[in-house]
């Protein structure tokens, strides 16, 4: 019979546990926050008693020392249910107040605090990536005439604004219609993006681009971190998109120029994007690209190239022996001042592409950034000296630019005295492009995009499959054993010329057919300062005489 009676006050105790349990987790205020927590200390002082006692009742009888424990239990249970009727007259007299554990109100605070955090990191790294559009413009200005600064500083105002319009209205929806989720980003699967161009093959799937977040906006695209992606990538399509205009300065008509904003940035870019960072089938075979040495430097570069062989050189570039000649920039101050403007925009280029305020990793993508383009203009200038007989000081500011682009792609994978040797390779390579684009292709590029952006993000592209060494997501390369991410690094680069190759041709070809793109012979010679907008950057003061 005693067996059945405790088997009775044991099963009772376990529901009043259960039960203010159930209460205290589901409808508790939070002004009783601190009473709850110590109800659920006694609560563990019974669960803690409640093994032991359940063996002594099956075994057959308690001790003496059992006997008091079970009156000790019977009090502690009394006390519970004394604790229980004081909180339900709290209830009654605080409303309804929505209920929270401790627990739960630290995990809300934490998530919201973490995501906030991520979100300032990437906006204000996006930030930085705006004012890189400054940088170009103060660069490619200064390294060509001054009868051409408003026509050269309005295209780089305008790629921006023109580009930023086509990337919201379908260059976002192309580049991340099915993007997966971002915990990072708060970006859930219910975001709306959730369409692409795709097939399936072997149990894996190849997108070629995305399909759905059309003009982003409304209720369902504001969730989340949409539109801290959002502009992030904006200010990199814009990147890609300024690129062309260094090397097509001084000729390109600004009708043309348009259309090709509107293509880059809302077509052409986001389509690579996608097969790269928007989950898309180059991704899924494994090629990396951290933050662009490809997917937006090697793109803009090979655009250039293009767009340099069908426009044409600027009048008087060439003679007709194929010799060259020199047409120096008309302020070297505005390339140096916009060097550092670019450089420092690059810290938020690289370690803003972590997409996450609290990666530990950030510091070292940083150092590596600094590091490469340090080495890039140390090794251009050396360079320069050797073979020109003095330092060129417009290579020591493409040296620093080189290093810069060489290092994004693997900015977060390798060691610092890789983040060194890939930035002296960019700046010696750098040099020796210009030098063979100019004298052996015969084209005419004012600032040496084509060699800064193109050749040295190939080589970017490449140094992630070398030099990787896999403290970053286990991502390794050639030199620590991994040839197959070299391979799929040097598939990556390859499939990026052969795009931008081809699509920039066609791009160009319809410009020229639809607006034209290579100005007048009166306009150059005259400038295009005159010629497309009547007005000069540095026109002389006019003084009125005052009227008698």
């Amino acid at each position: 019979m005693i067996k059945h009676v405790l088997s009775f006050i044991f099963l009772t105790v376990l529901l009043s546990i259960q039960v203010n349990a159930q209460t205290a987790e589901s409808s508790v205020p939070k002004a009783v926050l601190p009473e709850i927590m110590d109800l659920q200390k006694e609560i563990s002082k019974l669960k803690d008693n409640q093994y032991e006692l359940q063996k002594s009742v099956l075994s057959g009888g308690l001790s003496p020392d059992e006997q008091a424990k079970l009156k000790a239990l019977e009090e502690e249970l009394e006390s519970v249910r004394k604790i229980k009727e004081e909180l339900a007259a709290k209830f009654g007299t605080m409303g309804t107040e929505a209920a929270v554990t401790p627990a739960e109100e630290v995990a809300s605070k934490a998530t919201q605090a973490w995501l906030g955090t991520n979100a300032v990191w990437v906006l204000m790294a996006g930030f930085l990536v705006m004012l890189m559009q400054a940088g170009f413009a103060l660069v490619e200005t200064g390294l060509t005439r001054a009868k051409n600064a408003v026509h050269t500083m309005v295209m780089n105002l305008m790629d921006y604004s023109i580009g930023m319009l086509a990337f919201w209205a379908f260059g976002f929806a192309l580049m991340f219609g099915n993007i997966t989720a971002n915990a990072g980003l708060g970006i859930t699967e219910e975001s709306g993006l959730n369409s692409a161009l795709q097939f399936t093959l072997w149990d894996k799937t190849y997108s070629f681009f995305g399909a759905s977040g059309w003009f982003p906006g409304g209720d369902l695209l504001a969730q989340g971190g949409i539109f801290t992606l959002f502009l992030f990538q904006m200010v990199f399509a814009s990147t890609a998109n300024t690129i062309p205009t260094g090397t097509l300065a001084e000729r390109w008509k600004f009708k043309g120029f348009i259309l090709h904003s509107v293509f880059v940035a809302g077509i052409l870019y986001p389509i690579f994007g996608h097969w790269v960072w928007g989950g898309g089938w180059l991704a899924t075979l494994g090629y990396l690209d951290f933050a662009g040495s490809t997917v937006v430097h090697m793109a803009g570069g090979v655009m250039a190239l293009v767009g340099a062989y069908l426009v044409g050189p600027r009048l008087g570039k060439f003679n007709k022996d194929g010799s060259s000649n020199p047409i120096p920039g008309h302020n070297l101050p505005f390339a140096f001042i916009g060097t550092f403007v670019l450089a420092f925009g690059w810290f938020g280029f690289n370690a803003g592409s972590t997409l996450l305020g609290v990666d530990t990793n950030i510091g070292l993508i940083a150092t590596n950034t600094a590091l490469a383009s340090a080495a890039g203009a140390c090794a251009a200038s050396i360079v320069t000296t050797l073979r020109f007989g003095k330092m060129d000081p417009s290579f020591c500011c493409n040296g620093m630019l080189a290093g810069l682009v060489g290092i994004t792609a693997s900015c977060a994978f390798v060691d610092t005295w890789a983040a060194v040797v890939i930035g002296v390779l960019s700046g010696v390579l750098v040099v020796y492009s210009a030098v063979f684009v100019e004298d052996k292709l015969k084209l005419d590029d004012p600032v040496g995009a084509i060699s800064v952006h193109g050749t040295c993000g190939a080589l970017g592209g490449i140094c992630l499959g070398l030099f990787a060494n896999g403290n970053y997501s286990g991502v390794t390369g050639l030199f620590y054993g991994d040839a197959k991410q070299f391979m799929l690094q040097c598939l990556g680069v390859l499939v990026c010329f052969v795009f931008f190759s081809v699509a920039g041709s066609l791009m160009f070809l319809f410009t020229s057919r639809v607006v034209g793109n290579r100005s007048t012979e009166a306009e150059q010679i005259e400038g295009m300062d005159l010629g497309e907008f009547g007005v000069e950057a540095y026109a002389a003061d006019v003084d009125k005489k005052p009227m008698l």
